[in-house]
């Protein structure tokens, strides 16, 4: 290997290294840089000695995004409680609170935080041939330590990741300038990079455990919760660390509005009945780039149609119909949309045109009989387009262009319950050409971000 060449940058006080080191250089830095715990337990993924370059019109978009999503957040949260005080929305309220324990449903609608938004929003994005397309809104995510070691890692290189050295740290930071990070037994994979990223904010900010929760040194406190409202059965003390939150007692992050972690919201955003309610909460060019960034979905309801109806955009007449579609028409996706273990990870994604007919059907009909326990939503399918990235070949000790399809993972962090928000950092996960459903396996490559 070529010798290293080092600069010194004052604004930060850190050593870094060109980017033109070689690969096996720059492997050999992430090794020693990578932490002993690890990030998650027992994951791991392939290494690439680069970052994930984006076109300079993707970083735009990506840009302009986190303050459209922000105000999207405003507007489901007012929608959902206008619905929830009854009138014509009513419907909106009650199909968001199917499946759903009355205890949660009242949490959500407590006035004591009837404003409160997540402070942290993680869209999962699709890079396809028809620009970004969104896949999931996340607002309780993974990956924020991870990403935040990753920008570290690849600036320590000499790259110019985007959000920039700190980004994360400092995002997280404003966000939730003093919580304490609450994880629970269900969310233990993720508890080494919580642990990392509080010992990198500093502050003696401390990562705790339902399991050995001290309540009453939580009083007056604020917490992050790290853990899914799902899984309330789950967790150790919840229900006394919920009463403490109602009574004012304890501030929880994000609020314990089980409706906003709802996926149907990507579905609700193309109801015609609506489109006055989004237009009156969101300005032209915000519907605009949602319009272009969401894919166009349905909620999966097994509601008669009226007698003339057909479904908005399928041009059939009912569900029995798409059951019957041909694989051309089928490339369609179907997904529960949360408060269910089924609702995050993948786990209940359908791909339509990847099924047989007979599949296909079962799938449909499995979403319309669990529509009361788990209601579903169907989106266009999007294929991420193909690209290529260097991946590490440990065998051979060099790198390989490698055939990939990649997600993307921006990281938005907004300050109280402004409407200004940073972007800091966007995480990649660049899988092998032949995977559909793009997450983090441990065939793909985790990476930082840049802009070029």
């Amino acid at each position: 290997p070529q010798p290293m060449k080092a600069r010194f940058r004052k604004e930060t006080g850190l050593l870094l290294f060109e980017p033109g080191m070689t690969d096996l250089a720059r492997i050999e830095r992430f090794r020693r840089e990578f932490p002993s715990a690890g990030f998650f337990q027992d994951k791991e993924w392939v290494l690439s000695p680069r970052p994930f370059p984006l076109p300079s019109e993707t970083v735009a978009l990506i840009r302009r995004l986190g303050p459209v999503l922000r105000r999207f957040q405003r507007a489901c949260n007012r929608l959902y409680l206008e619905a929830a005080a009854g009138g014509e929305l009513a419907w909106l309220a009650a199909l968001l609170d199917l499946g759903k324990p009355e205890s949660v449903v009242a949490l959500g609608r407590e006035k004591a935080w009837a404003d409160d938004l997540p402070s942290v929003i993680r869209p999962d994005l699709m890079l396809t041939e028809d620009g970004v397309k969104i896949a999931e809104l996340d607002s309780l995510p993974g990956g924020m330590g991870l990403t935040a070691w990753l920008n570290q890692t690849f600036a320590l290189l000499g790259d110019e990741v985007i959000g920039g050295t700190e980004g994360m740290v400092e995002g997280f930071r404003k966000a939730f300038p003093e919580e304490q990070i609450l994880v629970s037994r269900e969310s233990a994979d993720y508890e080494p990079e919580m642990r990392w990223l509080a010992e990198r904010l500093g502050d003696g900010r401390q990562v705790l455990n339902p399991w050995s929760l001290d309540l009453e040194a939580l009083e007056g406190r604020a917490v992050y919760r790290f853990f899914e409202l799902f899984d309330l059965d789950h967790v150790e003390q919840s229900g006394p660390l919920l009463r403490l939150a109602s009574a004012g007692r304890v501030r929880l992050t994000p609020p314990v509005k089980a409706y906003m972690e709802e996926k149907l919201w990507l579905a609700l955003f193309w109801v015609p009945s609506l489109s006055a309610h989004w237009e009156r909460n969101l300005s032209a060019q915000d519907m605009d780039v949602l319009r272009r960034c969401l894919p166009e979905g349905w909620v999966v309801d097994p509601a008669p149609m009226p007698v003339s109806g057909e479904i908005r955009g399928l041009g059939v007449a009912g569900w029995d119909e798409v059951a019957e579609f041909g694989r051309k028409e089928r490339e369609l996706v179907v997904k529960v949309s949360g408060f269910s273990e089924l609702g995050w990870g993948s786990r209940s994604v359908k791909i339509g045109h990847d099924l047989s007919q007979a599949e296909w059907r079962e799938a449909l009909q499995k979403a319309l009989e669990g529509h009361a326990a788990h209601p579903c939503l169907m989106q266009r399918f999007h294929a991420a387009r193909v690209v290529e990235h260097p991946a590490w070949d440990e065998q051979a000790g060099v790198s390989r262009l490698v055939r990939s399809r990649a997600r993307l993972c921006p990281y938005y962090f907004a300050e109280g319950s402004g409407e200004e928000v940073t972007l800091g950092g966007i995480l990649a996960t660049v899988c092998p050409e032949d995977k559909k459903i793009l997450h983090g396996m441990r065939d793909a490559m985790m990476l930082a971000c840049v802009e070029g």
